[in-house]
């Protein structure tokens, strides 16, 4: 018993050091939300000042909403305070709601401050960025000549079709960054009137202009050397085709194949002689385009030819034989719906949707059909033997059901039962027996035609 004392005795005093730590956690918690929302306040004065009001519209929603639920957590404060004397449990609860809605509080100012941090930074940093844009812009501008010497040589060599890419990019360049210098100056003369929200706009209005022109004249430079790979490219696959449709004659000449190398053949053909301006790109797409649609159909031509086709007549036997099995079993189950469970129809139900299939794979009725495509045989054979199998089984579940659910009577009544050939009960168990005797002889001609 002194145990037992001394054990509650010191889970009294380890709960007590937790409501202690717990009280002091909240407590610092609630100064430390009170001055975030303090320095919070002061923030969202400037970021207006700075940014406008719109552009601070989430951050001063969220100091509101952090405002109304700390005034709860000081509520609850003072009440752990009062005159009024508290339960243990009552206190813990307070506090521990108290330092909740400070970490909810603290987060989300966090995060409303992260988001406009970065915007922030840019408004106090905004004379540099002018500065930085007109550096830039008078930088990039000395290019545009070069730019357009460069376009003027690439139109000499290269197809009006693969100049379009990069033929108007000097003009548009030269646009931008006049665009982006009168964006720089309209930035400035706002922000010196104060109107702080115009001028930022004006400034990433200038600071992406000056991004986009450099873009373009960049992509000048880049397109004479992604021209020359292209072109040193093309002739290595030009003679990479020749050796493919050599290797393809001694390939199966299936109609597919017969189409890919009319298709590179006429790729190649379309490749313009030595001195005429050429698109090596769109060339090059086209060679590839027609280089992978004849692998594909060698690769196709191959599998077909290492996996024999069946026989037009076994596909048509298989199809028969499935159908007069599941007739089979639903005739049988039709003629004893009373005493077939639920596994038997089941089974038949799946196949009956896989025979529906079937004809839907095929395009119409199976046993209608006297020509099935090579491609579509195998597959063919495969659904009509699943139909056979499921209705197999619902005719052996069937046979099962009709077994347990006939009365047991003497073999003096019925003729030694379903194997005997008594006079009263031997008409029905030879009908079964012929129809399972029947299944098994076109089970057998099956694997004689297979």
């Amino acid at each position: 018993m002194a145990g037992f004392w001394g054990k509650r005795k010191r889970e009294t005093a380890e709960l007590a050091a937790q409501d202690a730590t717990l009280a002091q956690r909240a407590k610092i918690a609630l100064v430390a939300a009170d001055e975030r929302v303090r320095v919070t306040a002061d923030e969202l004065v400037f970021a207006e000042a700075e940014l406008g009001r719109d552009a601070t519209t989430d951050l001063a929603t969220a100091l509101v909403a952090v405002k109304e639920h700390l005034g709860e957590a000081f509520r609850l404060n003072q009440l752990n305070h009062d005159e009024i004397p508290d339960t243990a449990e009552e206190l813990r609860t307070r506090n521990a709601r108290i330092v909740q809605l400070c970490e909810w509080a603290e987060d989300l100012l966090d995060e409303r401050m992260s988001a406009l941090s970065a915007t922030i930074e840019r408004a106090r940093r905004a004379p540099e960025i002018i500065a930085s844009v007109r550096a830039d812009a008078a930088r990039l501008r000395a290019l545009v000549p070069q730019a357009r010497e460069t376009i003027e040589r690439l139109a000499a060599r290269y197809a009006p079709e693969a100049m379009a890419r990069v033929e108007s990019n000097p003009r548009e360049a030269d646009q931008l960054l006049g665009f982006a210098e009168h964006s720089a100056g309209v930035a400035e003369r706002r922000r010196e009137a104060g109107q702080r929200e115009q001028a930022n706009l004006a400034l990433e209005a200038a600071t992406e202009s000056v991004r986009r022109a450099g873009t373009l004249l960049e992509a000048v430079e880049t397109f004479e050397v992604e021209a020359l790979r292209a072109e040193a490219t093309l002739a290595a696959i030009v003679e990479d085709s020749r050796g493919d449709l050599t290797v393809a004659l001694t390939e199966p000449q299936t109609p597919v194949v017969t189409a890919a190398m009319s298709e590179l053949r006429a790729a190649l053909a379309a490749l313009p002689p030595a001195g005429v301006n050429t698109d090596p790109f769109s060339q090059l797409g086209r060679l590839r385009e027609a280089n992978a649609g004849l692998d594909a159909a060698i690769a196709a031509a191959r599998e077909r030819a290492a996996r024999p086709i069946p026989p037009i007549e076994h596909v048509h036997h298989a199809i028969d034989d499935a159908d007069r099995q599941f007739a089979v079993a639903r005739d049988v189950i039709a003629g004893h719906r009373g005493w077939i469970g639920a596994d038997a129809r089941t089974r038949l139900a799946e196949a009956e949707r896989v025979r529906i299939d079937l004809d839907r794979f095929l395009g119409a009725p199976a046993a209608t059909l006297s020509v099935i495509d090579e491609d579509h045989r195998e597959q063919a054979m495969s659904m009509a033997r699943r139909v056979a199998y499921l209705a197999g089984e619902a005719l052996q579940l069937a046979q099962r059901d009709i077994d347990q659910s006939r009365p047991q009577q003497g073999p003096d009544q019925w003729g030694g039962g379903w194997g005997g050939g008594g006079r009263r009960g031997g008409g029905g168990n030879d009908l079964m027996g012929g129809i399972l005797g029947g299944l098994v002889i076109g089970s057998v001609l099956d694997g004689m035609f297979d």
